[in-house]
């Protein structure tokens, strides 16, 4: 068995006229997040980190926002495709860690939703996917409630 661990990092600003995903949740607020696809910053730090510590790459490989196929689509998409790759590839998701960085909106009750709905998208059981959340005291541009930034750490193990 080789362990392997992966980092990613995303962010995406608010714009008006867009539903806010979080983790492949509809959180309600008043902006959402832009972005080719649907600016899913939890979902796309996750993929990023699955896919370094795999060696396969990351989003922008093969997912990239110039090709009009990821136009709208879904985090919780990526993570199937995702799945499938590390399938096919030997490994399997050992635990994951996400954190989002948000002064607003406030986000300790989706938490769980969040957690479930990647661990579904990737066919893990509950609870592989731990979700948090946290603010910049009002530092920088997600603690000016410009934007959402995300962080995952996850751990693989080949079968």
């Amino acid at each position: 068995m080789t362990p392997r661990i992966g980092h990613g990092i995303d962010a995406h600003r608010f714009i008006p006229g867009r539903p806010l995903m979080l983790g492949g949740v509809l959180v309600p607020y008043s902006r959402g997040l832009l972005g080719h696809s649907d600016g899913d910053a939890v979902v796309h730090a996750l993929v990023d980190a699955i896919l370094g510590a795999s060696g396969l790459g990351d989003m922008g490989k093969h997912f990239p926002s110039s090709d009009p196929r990821w136009k709208d689509t879904s985090g919780c998409e990526f993570l199937t495709v995702v799945a499938e790759k590390l399938r096919v590839e030997g490994w399997t998701i050992i635990s994951a860690h996400v954190i989002a960085i948000a002064e607003e909106p406030r986000l300790a009750a989706h938490l769980g939703s969040m957690s479930e709905a990647m661990s579904t998208a990737l066919g893990l059981e509950p609870g592989t996917i731990a979700v948090g959340a946290t603010t910049t005291d009002g530092m920088g541009f997600s603690g000016r409630s410009e934007g959402i930034a995300a962080s995952a750490t996850v751990l693989l193990e080949r079968r």
